[in-house]
């Protein structure tokens, strides 16, 4: 598809002003976090829900509804007060590979992150440096050296993605993105403010959805969908949209998904 750098500017604000709205909140892993209205529930029903992002979206959505639900529908009293007794309730639960061994380590690490760390808004702000071009990367290497500081099962390491070792670590910039990300259109959330970086220092989530998308309108060349493809696309966006390249998220999404792009 060959577009003049206006045509295709034209082209994704369209789609990003037809799939950023309230009415894709519903079929979203993101109506998740949107049934809790207290910060500290948002964040948490966010990240564990893009933990398990993967696969069908509807199933997504009524395992990450069910594992609310285990917690009583109140994630960060949970998270704080959950003894072995009350771990015993996710017996059974699974999503794909993610399964209780998973679920338990989460609720464990979680629970260190909130009474040792400051909480999930704090372990993903990036350590200082002078280098603002990587600080989504810095964020979530921060982020993984903490949830990992407690004793854990060798598999948990899968479900949390290194950029440092190449990986596009999709569900993790998903995640930032709602946590970052503010507009007047109720999507993302904006929670995070103060982390040492915004919406224009966020990267473009990538699968193979969006990836299709963005090769096919000349956003992407790279063949992988790995953190390097993931920089190249955001740096493609970042000429469009210079402050926030990554609200161009919805219109891959949205191309690929619905439209069959």
């Amino acid at each position: 598809m060959n577009l003049t750098q206006v045509e295709l500017k034209e082209f994704l604000e369209e789609k990003y002003y037809q799939y950023n709205c309230v009415d894709f909140i519903h079929s979203d892993p993101v109506s998740i976090p949107h049934q809790f209205d207290k910060k500290e529930d948002i964040e948490i029903a966010g990240f564990l829900t893009a933990t398990i992002a993967w696969g069908q979206r509807v199933t997504i959505i009524n395992n990450a509804n069910k594992l609310m639900k285990l917690m009583n529908n109140n994630p960060h009293d949970f998270i704080l007060n959950a003894k072995a007794k009350d771990l015993n309730r996710l017996d059974g639960f699974v999503h794909r590979t993610f399964n209780k061994v998973d679920v338990v380590f989460f609720i464990k690490s979680l629970q260190n992150i909130y009474l040792k760390h400051g909480g999930l808004q704090k372990v993903f702000t990036p350590i200082q440096s002078a280098d603002l071009n990587n600080q989504c990367l810095r964020s979530i290497t921060n982020f993984r050296k903490k949830i990992f500081s407690i004793p854990h099962p060798l598999r948990a390491t899968k479900h949390i993605s290194n950029p440092s070792k190449n990986s596009s670590s999709k569900r993790l910039c998903m995640y930032l993105r709602w946590m970052v990300r503010k507009d007047k259109h109720g999507v993302d959330f904006g929670l995070w403010k103060n982390i040492e970086f915004d919406s224009s220092h966020l990267m473009c989530p990538l699968d193979v959805h969006s990836g299709n998308v963005a090769r096919k309108l000349g956003l992407l060349t790279r063949t992988q969908n790995d953190w390097k493809a993931v920089t190249e696309l955001t740096e493609n966006l970042k000429l469009i949209s210079p402050s926030d390249p990554v609200k161009y998220d919805f219109a891959l999404f949205g191309l690929g998904v619905f439209e069959g792009f």
